[in-house]
């Protein structure tokens, strides 16, 4: 009876031994779910609005940054985030802990973008780097810009083309802001500090808004060094008044749709409202978007007689008053570039 006890005891402790070594593994196994995967890239991960804990966790484990959906399900349950958590496009790595990850959602921390638009660049530039920061889609992007810039809102009339509208600056938009998102900011930025800001002299200037930015547009492609602004803002309006075609090759390169350091005889025949060496008066609309400098310079010509202009190798520009001084600045322009060119 004696021995047959003793093994009871044996048993009971070896079943009892195995029971906790189980329960001991079980926490293991549970504490081990709810730590970081380890080392690794950023990576950025959209969660689309809908998306519940359980959906989330299995998008996270499928790309690697979580070990276990499980776990990150159990932490936003044992946090009470479950309705909490925000879509958008957040920045993640697998060293955070499902834990640090719930937290980020449920705070909305999502991952952000300084982008900067310079001066000068076009819708289709702009959109590219929306797309290349993470912003938007480029296509969309250049769709509503291009097609649907009236639905956007400001408290000034609004062209379908937006082009010449969207402020150049920098902008904090979070990943994913999305194309509407990011125009609406650039347009309200525009209206804000140039429409409200110059408004008074905008309506004396004798153009629309529109026109001025047109005019500032051509300025800032043209204009390479600051103190040729205001005197080719002045060639414009001085041959917009004599009724002589504009013949900026700007507007012949946006016609083209692509760059070119140099225009030739053939490329200003292109067929294009858009080219100011085949149609009189403005272009339809800018041609760029310009930036607050060419917008004061459009607005305040210098107060010249000049009504030619042509580029130095340095990039500034040599004006002139008559054909004939045009044609003696432009061999003085050649010589130059001959002198530079190695």
């Amino acid at each position: 009876m004696e021995i047959r006890g003793a093994r009871r005891k044996w048993l009971l402790a070896g079943i009892a031994l195995g029971l906790l070594a189980l329960l001991l593994a079980a926490v293991g196994w549970l504490w081990w779910q709810f730590q970081p995967v380890g080392r690794g890239s950023l990576r950025l991960v959209r969660i689309t609005p809908g998306m519940n804990a359980r959906q989330i966790g299995q998008k996270l484990q499928a790309q690697g940054i979580i070990r276990s959906a499980r776990a990150f399900e159990w932490a936003v349950r044992l946090e009470g985030w479950g309705s909490r958590l925000k879509p958008g496009t957040y920045e993640l790595r697998p060293s955070m802990s499902p834990m640090q990850i719930a937290r980020l959602m449920a705070e909305g921390r999502v991952a952000t973008s300084w982008v900067t638009i310079p001066e000068g660049y076009t819708v289709r530039q702009i959109a590219q780097l929306m797309q290349e920061r993470g912003v938007a889609d480029a296509g969309e992007f250049l769709r509503l810009a291009t097609q649907e810039g009236d639905t956007f809102t400001a408290s000034f009339p609004l062209p379908k083309n937006l082009e010449g509208y969207l402020f150049p600056n920098t902008y904090r938009l979070p990943r994913g802001t999305g194309a509407r998102t990011a125009i609406q900011s650039m347009l309200s930025l525009l209206d804000r500090e140039v429409y409200q800001r110059y408004r008074t002299e905008i309506e004396t200037s004798g153009f629309t808004f529109h026109q001025i930015l047109t005019i500032a547009s051509m300025i800032e492609r043209e204009a390479k060094v600051p103190e040729d602004r205001p005197l080719i803002s002045a060639v414009i309006r001085n041959r917009l008044r004599r009724g002589m075609k504009l013949e900026i090759d700007a507007t012949v390169l946006y016609a083209l749709g692509k760059h070119k350091s140099r225009l030739f005889y053939r490329d200003l025949e292109v067929d294009s409202d858009y080219n100011t060496y085949r149609r009189k008066g403005l272009p339809p609309g800018p041609i760029a978007n310009p930036g607050v400098a060419c917008i004061e310079a459009a607005l305040r010509p210098a107060q010249v007689d000049y009504l030619y202009y042509v580029a130095r190798p340095d990039g500034s520009h040599i004006f002139t008053r008559t054909l004939q001084e045009h044609h003696v600045a432009i061999a003085r322009a050649r010589a130059e570039r001959t002198r530079t060119t190695p």
